[in-house]
């Protein structure tokens, strides 16, 4: 059987198209789901699909000619992902940080996916790791302002109006607008000093955010994913951050991964949760 991932989480949208073996037959990358959709399924027809929202809108009409559409959220699509087919392939708990334009953690408790009480677990956005009192704390949470591809440049953007001087501004057209994260990452491969510095600061927020899942949920492995999981980086900054937060016998019982997968990874997971929605009501 063939599913269709659709991530409607981020733009650009992405889909993909996944045999229930795991192969990924079609990636896309579109301005709009119609778009995805019409490129992913012209190399092979899916009979169902999965689609990864943040609100609750209806299905989309482009889905109109699939069997079975089944909505899920892009935590649970991406702690299914890497539990099928991902860093935390075989585990039965399990967490996922994604960390991109949005921040959040996909949960896997007993070999399934946990979204809590109200649908708020994972909100890893929220984590209060500084304690530091921010307007854009209040907004974005502590964690998602320091981490996210937005709050990544904008440490840097800061760090340029103290008067620091940073290449990375010209790689942005001398325009602090135009700084990304991407961007900071570029910068500090190239060496430039002050995105080192930023992504430094990065991956210790990071480890401080796996630590404190690690601490909450005692899974078998954390998984980084996201635009920001650079894992050249921040993977191994990461794993040291977190076992300075961690007891040795914890960390030694823990792994700590970044995601393999690339920007399609909720897509999959989507797709994944497709397939076991249909499975079970077989």
């Amino acid at each position: 059987m063939l599913s269709l991932g659709l991530d409607l989480s981020e733009r650009p949208v992405r889909a993909v198209v996944v045999h229930e073996g795991g192969e990924v037959l079609a990636r896309v990358t579109g301005a709009d789901e119609a778009e995805a959709v019409r490129h992913a399924t012209q190399v092979r027809a899916p009979q169902i699909a999965g689609v990864a929202i943040f609100n609750d809108r209806k299905d989309s009409p482009v889905l109109a000619g699939i069997d079975a559409v089944t909505r899920c959220t892009p935590a649970a699509a991406v702690i299914a992902a890497e539990a099928w087919i991902g860093a935390a392939r075989g585990a039965r708990h399990a967490v996922c940080l994604y960390i991109g334009d949005e921040v959040f953690a996909g949960l896997l408790l007993d070999g399934r996916p946990w979204s809590g009480a109200h649908g708020r677990a994972g909100a890893a956005a929220w984590l209060a790791l500084n304690p530091v009192e921010r307007q854009d704390y209040r907004k974005l949470g502590s964690l998602a302002a320091e981490i996210s591809a937005k709050g990544i440049a904008r440490r840097l953007s800061w760090r340029i109006q103290a008067g620091d001087r940073s290449r990375v501004l010209d790689s942005a057209g001398g325009s602090l607008d135009a700084i990304t994260g991407q961007l900071v990452f570029e910068g500090a491969r190239a060496g430039d000093g002050v995105a080192i510095s930023v992504v430094r600061d990065t991956a210790k927020y990071i480890g401080m955010a796996v630590a404190t899942l690690a601490a909450t949920i005692d899974p078998e492995v954390v998984v980084v994913a996201g635009s920001v999981a650079a894992a050249d980086l921040m993977l191994e900054p990461v794993r040291q951050e977190c076992a300075r937060r961690l007891p040795p016998d914890a960390m030694s019982e823990l792994r700590v991964e970044f995601s393999t997968l690339g920007p399609e990874a909720i897509a999959i997971g989507a797709a994944k949760l497709a397939l076991t929605a249909t499975s079970t009501a077989r």
